[in-house]
């Protein structure tokens, strides 16, 4: 695998760069961090350093494998589109079969990891994590309809699950709520992002909403989604009683600064550059807002003891 490689690039440095961007690898933090502000919540801010780091590898590993999977079977629109024109697969510098072994061993690696160290629940999630991205999203739904990301948006919120699962060994209505929250919130992220890029869409047929109904009806979309999702952000705090002040602070002030994002960019749907504000600010908002449910976890703790 490394030999055919290794003629197409110059150096090993190389090839192992080729094959890390496979991973989408900017993804991947913001997973990450949603699994671990669910491990707090879980754990009441009584944390397993050790358990920590198993799960989030564990979970690396797995959203690798589902990253490296979608650019094998992306790669005949990843070719048509100038912006992933460059990506390791339609580059040459990786070749289909090579990343198929790559993704299959990231994958076992993540399951035998999670199995073995965590449990079998947080294990069997983050391979149905793997496998709904695969076949619901991207072999299904990506090509066929403009809700696409809407019932797709599942597969990024399974990782607090994993995490959750992982402290708990069970899944409560809270796991649940951060799993919705995540999923509520990943329509006006993505939608955000397909107004930046439309043309690309447009170009190799994938229907986005924006391509299919247009700007203005996907930033009413946004706008919609952005509301539901703040308002549902408070659901930790009441009826569930998970999270309490300092969340509460958190949830407040990043849910009024979307809701204005969303708002600018409703008033202005051609504005690409609102657009990429409103992207930026949405990644923003949930890594921050993960950072809200560990300070009051931590915090929590710290007035009990």
């Amino acid at each position: 695998m490394i030999g055919s490689s290794i003629s197409r690039n110059e150096n090993i440095g190389q090839v192992i760069q080729s094959y890390y961007q496979l991973t989408k690898p900017r993804i991947i933090p913001l997973l990450l961090i949603t699994t671990a502000a669910s491990m707090f919540m879980a754990s009441d801010g009584n944390i397993d350093p050790f358990l920590l780091i198993v799960t989030l590898l564990g979970g690396t590993l797995a959203a690798a494998s589902a990253q490296t999977f979608n650019c094998v079977y992306d790669q005949d629109i990843d070719y048509d589109m100038k912006r992933t024109r460059t990506r390791p697969i339609p580059s040459g510098k990786v070749q289909s079969n090579h990343a198929i072994i790559f993704g299959a061993i990231l994958g076992v690696l993540s399951f035998s990891l999670l199995a073995i160290w965590v449990n079998l629940l947080s294990a069997v999630l983050a391979i149905a994590g793997i496998v709904f991205y695969m076949l619901i999203y991207t072999h299904w739904l990506k090509r066929h309809t403009s809700q696409n990301i809407v019932i797709g948006g599942a597969a990024g919120a399974i990782p607090p699950l994993v995490g959750w699962a992982a402290v708990t060994g069970d899944l409560s209505w809270s796991a649940w709520a951060i799993f919705t929250l995540i999923f509520l919130w990943t329509p006006p992220h993505f939608w955000a992002l397909a107004l930046m890029i439309s043309d690309d869409y447009a170009e190799v047929g994938v229907p986005m909403l924006p391509v299919v109904k247009g700007a203005s009806e996907t930033v009413k979309q946004i706008w919609i989604y952005t509301l539901i999702t703040v308002v549902f952000s408070f659901v930790l705090i009441y009826p569930l009683h998970s999270l309490g002040l300092i969340y509460l602070v958190f949830a407040l002030i990043l849910g009024i600064s979307f809701i204005i994002k969303a708002w600018q960019l409703y008033q202005q749907p051609e504005d690409k550059q609102l657009a990429k504000s409103m992207f930026k600010y949405s990644i923003l908002y949930m890594m921050l807002l993960c950072t809200g449910i560990v300070v009051d976890t931590l915090m929590n703790r710290a007035v009990i003891i």
